[in-house]
């Protein structure tokens, strides 16, 4: 199974669209936040279904703001990560994912792309897809399920 994960898109869906078609095959499309309507478009554009999340951009519409996603029977928490301070660290977000029994969170926010294990956690964040921070180019993420595991990596728009 392979799972499409972009965040951060601010309305820029030309930049959306692109990253999803350069995503190839998906199973599912996972937005973490930043414009929740620009998921739910990309959704309906390529037939694909679509977990998302509110951020902190998404005052004027109504959406869930975390989800508890379970894939391959892997618990996955995907959030935007604006209610946990991740700009300032990954504390708050390590604290939450382990409540809710999660090996693995989705987010956004920063705007960076980051990936990697702490503490039996697996963080992903995918960066933005409209407003890079730190790096030049856009990215966004795959996240692919096989028998043994799973493996992430993370592309740049070009």
């Amino acid at each position: 199974m392979r799972v499409g994960i972009l965040s951060d898109s601010h309305g820029d869906l030309r930049r959306a669209e692109r990253a999803v078609a350069q995503m190839g095959a998906v199973d599912l499309l996972v937005h973490a936040g930043d414009y929740y309507r620009d998921a739910l478009h990309l959704g309906k554009v390529f037939g694909i279904e679509v977990k998302a999340v509110m951020g902190n951009c998404d005052r004027s519409v109504p959406g869930p703001v975390e989800e508890v996603l379970e894939i391959r029977g892997r618990r996955i928490y995907l959030t935007h990560g604006h209610l946990y301070g991740v700009k300032h660290g990954l504390l708050r977000l390590y604290y939450r994912t382990c409540e809710i029994g999660a090996e693995m969170v989705i987010f956004g926010h920063t705007h960076v792309a980051q990936h990697g294990e702490i503490e039996g956690v697996y963080f992903l964040n995918p960066g933005s897809i409209a407003r890079p921070r730190l790096q030049e180019k856009s990215t966004y993420a795959v996240l692919e399920f096989r028998a043994s595991g799973y493996n992430v990596e993370i592309f740049e728009l070009p």
